[in-house]
């Protein structure tokens, strides 16, 4: 691993001015739902997810937004297009504030890329393909599954440490050590207060096998040398190109921080991590919190959770009767 001097006479001094959201995969994890439903659309209260990832962004200073999409996410383009016939009918209706909203999701000075990735070769294969839009400059990638909730923006937290040190950002956050293998793992040593020096990471390691229990979650700052690695790489885990392989390559020759940031994350590529964030956001909300928390509150208090609770037992118990009289 080179030291931090040897590094900095390489360092990137660019602004990180280009986001990357790779969105081609399939949801499977959401079926039915997301049979003709891009995943990404799935909505967290009154937004798509997509839409907090690429709010995210721009707070973060990003003013070029690239979407690596693949087969029925068209919905996507639609929903970061100019809607004339929408805005015309809120106008006409005098809904000044919805149609604020609808006109700003993108905002004026701010370009969208839509690209398709013709094969689900995985996330390496899918940042590739951004390659020539992003040229020679440092760019962030940011996985609209993670939802996260924080005070201020998990990626402008990192664009300030990118500044900082001019190397690349991970996100990490520890992880359970029995779920070590739905993670890429950096092995790393502490160096300041929220930052890891990186000296290797493996894509999905069981537990017997990581250098640690921290896990690199869905947001990236990373040079564009990062490309050259992806184009060499060969298949990885899953016969996919992996991000991971490539940020192991990278690491042979330049510095890659890990940052352990403040937020809660969310799994929105997971049922139960789906609803807490709707739960979660929901009750932050201007125009339903309130009266979302009065009637959970009442939900709670009226015995609706020992309900679900009993009827969990009950049918584990009925399920168990079965096995034993088969047996």
């Amino acid at each position: 691993m080179k030291s931090l001097t040897t590094v900095t006479s390489k360092k990137i001094t660019s602004s990180v001015r280009t986001a990357v959201f790779p969105v081609a995969g399939m949801g499977t994890r959401f079926l039915p739902a997301t049979k003709a439903t891009a995943k990404e659309m799935m909505p967290v209260v009154d937004k798509p997810l997509i839409q907090y990832a690429v709010e995210e962004a721009l707070e973060a200073g990003c003013d070029r937004l690239v979407f690596i999409s693949g087969r029925g996410k068209r919905a996507i383009a639609d929903h970061f297009d100019v809607a004339f016939e929408l805005e015309h009918e809120l106008e006409r209706r005098g809904k000044e504030q919805l149609l604020d909203e609808v006109r700003n999701i993108v905002p004026r000075g701010v370009s969208t890329v839509f690209l398709r990735q013709p094969y689900p070769l995985g996330l390496g294969h899918a940042v590739l393909m951004a390659r020539d839009v992003v040229g020679d400059n440092p760019f962030a990638v940011l996985l609209a599954d993670d939802l996260i909730l924080s005070k201020k923006p998990v990626l402008a937290q990192m664009k300030e440490h990118f500044d900082r040190y001019h190397a690349g950002i991970l996100a990490i956050q520890r992880v359970p050590e029995e779920d070590t293998n739905k993670y890429g793992i950096i092995q790393c040593k502490s160096w300041e207060n929220q930052i890891y020096q990186v000296s290797d990471i493996v894509e999905k390691p069981e537990p017997e096998y990581a250098p640690s229990n921290l896990g690199v979650v869905g947001r990236y700052i990373l040079p564009a040398k990062t490309f050259e690695y992806l184009d060499d790489l060969p298949a990885g885990s899953g016969g996919e190109i992996q991000l991971t392989d490539a940020i192991a390559a990278l690491l042979q020759e330049r510095q890659v921080l890990g940052y352990e940031f403040e937020g809660r994350r969310f799994d929105c590529g997971d049922k139960l991590g789906y609803l807490q964030a709707t739960i979660e956001f929901g009750l932050r909300h201007a125009g339903v919190g309130k009266p979302f928390a009065e009637y959970l509150h009442q939900l709670a208090t009226s015995g609706i959770c020992s309900y679900v609770t009993d009827t969990h037992k009950k049918i584990a118990f009925q399920k168990s009767r079965k096995k034993l009289r088969a047996a």
